[in-house]
């Protein structure tokens, strides 16, 4: 699957039941120098828009939101030791964390890639 995007910068891409979610090019981009992260406890629940992490840079600090319901399963520890991933490869190396969906059809409600770049170019 494609990845989709929020309006508040997370970008999440769904593999079966599994979604990885990072922050976009466009919110590194925005921050600056990524110089630390705070991630979610693996097994904590979120919904949409719940804040499940912080970014921290050298211009501002910012949230990181659930897309979408469900329990995050895993954490980027790479991330955590080495924040500017984050900045040099944010839609891979640089995810923040994954999270078992819990209703699926949510991810149809974000935004695809094009109305995305409409929305940061607004």
């Amino acid at each position: 699957m494609s990845l989709k995007y929020t309006q508040e910068h997370e970008w999440i891409q769904v593999n079966g039941d599994i979604a990885t979610v990072g922050i976009t090019h466009h919110a590194q981009d925005a921050l600056g120098d990524v110089v630390f992260v705070e991630l979610p406890d693996v097994g904590k629940s979120f919904k949409p828009g719940d804040v499940a992490g912080v970014v921290e840079s050298v211009k501002a600090a910012a949230d990181v939101y659930m897309p979408v319901t469900g329990e995050i399963t895993e954490v980027n520890e790479a991330l955590r030791d080495d924040p500017s991933l984050a900045n040099t490869d944010p839609l891979a190396t640089g995810w923040f964390f994954k999270v078992k969906l819990a209703n699926p059809s949510e991810v149809d409600a974000l935004l695809d890639e094009t109305a995305y770049t409409a929305f940061t170019q607004a």
